[in-house]
């Protein structure tokens, strides 16, 4: 059986969306390419079970657009893009599926480039790589720096809000214990914080717990944990209209993508007086680090400078968002379409 490429209508803003499949390798994925006003489209490739192929493509097309915006607000020369491979829970040969998907990357002539996301690891970006350039992620876990960016979004709106970025004494609830979210409960602690933590994988929370001193609590009970902070560090669309009523914090700011199920989540959070750093903001870092190593050959001391600044990138955020009456996620989307707008009269007058 032969692999296709099927161009999807989705009534979107997305310049191309496509279904691919290659029957032999066992790949069936959607590549989201949202932007590349700025840029060729960067975004990581997701591994994860879906219940059908619709919900698929609609998480590609969130992603990526969320990725064209993270891009944008960390003023990388990069447009947004995203693929989401379906894993359908048969044994998997990784390197014939990752090589199928690179050979689909490659196909698209460079407008489009990958890494890791949720359910991919260097060594599946290595099989990518043996197919196609446009990857990057195969030198290093970007995790410990994502959650470098998310410590400073909390200390932002911890300014914002308490008047003090101190985190010391502060009760953070972490949701997910995966790479960004052990890492971040290590720095948390480091930061003095108090730590409550949740995850479906048991064995990921107690690594969590000895690492951090962590309180463990079930994966449902997370929402009602009494916090400072409530930190999504898993999957999107957690924070909605069954959720949101039961955070007892005052602030959310984690590394999770999509964290709000849909726009009018955003204004729950503003009704209920919670404080929220937009995601595609706060966990920014690894896109940083990959980009600025694999792309644009920055230097250590650069990259953090730039993850650094997420802390600026946000406290510009809450303030537009005061300034203009609107709730955070809005003030951020108006200000990642001014970015990009100069992002790409850059990119045309370079040309």
């Amino acid at each position: 059986m032969t692999a296709t490429m099927e161009e999807l209508s989705t009534g979107t803003d997305h310049e191309r969306v496509l279904l691919c499949r290659d029957p032999e390798a066992g790949y069936r994925a959607v590549i989201a390419i949202h932007s590349t006003a700025a840029g060729p489209a960067a975004g990581g490739t997701r591994y994860w079970t879906y219940p059908s192929e619709d919900e698929a493509i609609t998480d590609a097309l969130r992603l990526s657009r969320g990725m064209t915006y993270k891009n944008a607000m960390a003023r990388l020369p990069l447009g947004g893009g995203k693929s989401v491979i379906l894993r359908d829970g048969k044994d998997e040969d990784r390197e014939a599926l990752f090589r199928a998907h690179g050979r689909f990357i490659e196909s698209l002539g460079g407008v489009y480039m990958t890494g890791e996301d949720v359910g991919t690891r260097p060594a599946d970006m290595e099989h990518v790589g043996k197919e196609t350039k446009h990857v990057a992620g195969v030198i290093g876990d970007p995790s410990p720096y994502t959650a470098k960016g998310v410590v400073r979004a909390m200390m932002a709106t911890a300014l914002h809000r308490w008047g003090s970025q101190d985190l010391a004494g502060r009760t953070i609830a972490i949701q997910g214990c995966g790479n960004v979210g052990f890492h971040l409960a290590q720095e948390l602690r480091a930061a003095g914080a108090r730590l409550v933590v949740a995850d479906v994988d048991p064995e990921r929370v107690r690594r969590t717990v000895d690492a951090a001193g962590a309180q463990a609590v079930p994966p449902e009970e997370i929402y009602d944990a009494a916090a400072d902070v409530f930190a999504p560090c898993a999957l999107g669309g957690v924070l909605n209209a069954e959720t949101i009523p039961r955070l007892r914090v005052e602030i959310v700011a984690g590394a999770a993508n999509n964290q709000l199920l849909e726009e009018a989540d955003g204004d729950r959070l503003l009704a209920r007086g919670i404080l929220y750093a937009p995601d595609y903001v706060a966990n920014a870092g690894g896109v940083i680090l990959l980009a600025g190593r694999e792309v644009l050959v920055w230097d250590e001391e650069v990259m953090l400078a730039r993850i650094d600044g997420i802390y600026d990138t946000l406290l510009e955020v809450l303030g537009l968002a005061q300034d203009q009456k609107v709730p955070p996620h809005i003030a951020a989307d108006r200000l990642a379409e001014r970015r990009l707008a100069s992002l790409a009269a850059e990119r045309r007058a370079s040309i």
